[in-house]
């Protein structure tokens, strides 16, 4: 047995929405346990504000939108190219934009889709070609327990998220052969911008009884970057397939 199974010593781990929120913490914390991290988002100054808080040495920093007609494909290529294969993924860009249904166009549904659906197979698809990942790597897409559960104003949020987890299902069958494991982190509601902006639209009396429903109440951003440690270690090897619930006790 290896000394320690959670390590991500020398692992390449690219990191998508690594500007803010959950895709910042993971990227913080992964450079701390030893890995080399590409962070990767549309903000060039949030992007060097994030670096700045990481450890370690060798990370670099990738400026791409994933919804302006970019190749990803190509560019992952390119991007694993210039520096070494990859290990693992996270795919942490996302966006939530509450709604309510009478006001919902069908362009505000698109852009949901887009940013969380669509995102997320180009960089799977990207992810499995030939020199871009090592064997055994990991990929980890940041779902919501709203997979799950529904909120009030966040039809598109929570249809988009269950599109994520059926996709890492079905990628998790598909890529096994190649030696790529597949999963979802599937967290409660977390303080971050997000969260913010909810609050803004259903005010603060609402937020306190979303909050009161996780019996542990809100989690942080470093709760969901633990449970990307472990998915993206060998630890969680035979693990494939899955949406890891880290909710604070919401969906029971």
């Amino acid at each position: 047995m290896m000394a320690n199974p959670f390590s991500l010593t020398d692992k390449h781990i690219l990191v998508t929405g690594a500007s803010s929120g959950i895709g910042r913490e993971v990227s913080v914390w992964l450079s701390k346990q030893g890995a080399k991290i590409t962070l990767a988002a549309r903000d060039s100054g949030r992007l060097k504000s994030t670096l700045s808080m990481m450890e370690g040495s060798g990370h670099t920093v990738e400026v791409v939108d994933f919804l302006d007609g970019t190749d990803i494909p190509q560019w992952l290529k390119a991007v694993a190219k210039s520096s070494s294969p990859f290990d693992g993924l996270v795919h942490a860009a996302g966006v939530q934009l509450p709604m309510p249904i009478r006001a919902t166009s069908v362009a505000h549904w698109e852009k949901i889709m887009s940013t969380n659906v669509t995102s997320g197979f180009s960089l799977i698809k990207a992810f499995r070609q030939k020199g871009v990942c090592n064997p055994d790597a990991s990929i980890v897409l940041i779902s919501s327990v709203m997979a799950q559960a529904g909120e009030p104003a966040l039809l598109g949020y929570c249809a988009s998220k269950g599109a994520v987890e059926s996709m890492v299902r079905a990628a998790a069958v598909e890529l096994a052969r190649e030696g790529i494991r597949v999963n979802a982190i599937a967290p409660g509601v977390v303080q971050t911008e997000l969260v913010d902006s909810l609050e803004s639209l259903v005010g603060a009396d609402s937020m306190k009884a979303i909050e009161q429903r996780h019996p542990l109440g809100f989690g942080k951003a470093e709760d969901v970057a633990y449970a990307a440690n472990y998915l993206l270690s060998p630890a969680a090897r035979w693990v494939t397939g899955t949406a890891l619930v880290v909710d604070g006790g919401y969906l029971a």
